[in-house]
């Protein structure tokens, strides 16, 4: 654990040092909310509850797929990161540490979305509510961070930055993350169940409401996890086996 600590400490430093990396994960969400959740449901308590809860869970996503999918893909081609790989301590301690990383940045990216829904809409929450979604943005992140380091150890940089881009606005739109729950067109509802997405912003809504999730959603949602971790570690060996095979 401790060497952990010392590889997120390494990450956030580094990724510090160059603040638009933070900047750059919380705007979509925060601009989204200016634009489309403020002007429409902020004066409608459950709608900006709904809305402020996928708001944060975009963020997750954004946050996730563009921090491992490019900056693994990034790291990759530095010379530090092979060097780190040699090391007799194993893949545990850095990936514990990339993942503890993660996870304070994706918090510090939702923090606008937080501010903005307290300050300029009607969402409201309790206090036990608030706990449990912070405590389930880290279960959510779990499928983006899988499916971000299979993009990272798959690809190049250039392609990495592509696909990011390619892949989290359909499974924003497609999960119904732009909608309310009961307000997304019939294709949206047909198809969402099945993408990661849905799963994430259902758990988000039975966090912080009295949502009942979607059964359907949850199952898809652990196959997901499932699927992404298996992709991610075949991402993985496929690169150490290339790269000192």
């Amino acid at each position: 654990m401790q060497l952990a600590l010392v590889h997120a400490r390494y990450q956030l430093l580094e990724i510090m040092r160059i603040p638009v990396a933070v900047v750059g994960s919380a705007f979509f969400p925060a601009a989204s909310m200016l634009f489309f959740v403020v002007p429409f449901t902020g004066d409608d308590p459950t709608a900006a509850t709904y809305a402020t809860a996928a708001m944060v869970t975009f963020s997750v996503l954004t946050a996730n797929i563009f921090q491992y999918g490019v900056g693994v893909s990034e790291d990759r081609a530095l010379p530090w990161n092979p060097y780190t790989r040699t090391l007799p301590t194993g893949p545990a301690a850095r990936f514990a540490g990339r993942v503890l990383a993660g996870l304070v940045l994706t918090y510090l990216s939702m923090l606008p979305v937080v501010v903005i829904a307290a300050v300029a809409t009607s969402a409201r929450v309790g206090a036990v509510q608030f706990l449990l979604g912070a405590a389930t943005v880290a279960v959510i992140s779990v499928p983006f961070t899988l499916m971000g380091l299979a993009i990272g150890y798959a690809l190049p940089s250039k392609a990495a930055i592509v696909v990011a881009q390619v892949v989290f606005f359909p499974l924003a739109f497609g999960g119904g993350l732009l909608s309310g729950p009961d307000t997304a067109p019939g294709f949206i509802r047909a198809i969402a169940p099945y993408l990661p997405t849905r799963g994430a912003v259902e758990l988000m809504w039975a966090a912080v409401t009295d949502w009942s999730p979607d059964q359907r959603a949850l199952v898809s949602l652990g196959v997901w996890v499932v699927a992404l971790a298996a992709l991610a570690g075949w991402a993985y060996r496929r690169d150490e086996g290339r790269r000192y095979g």
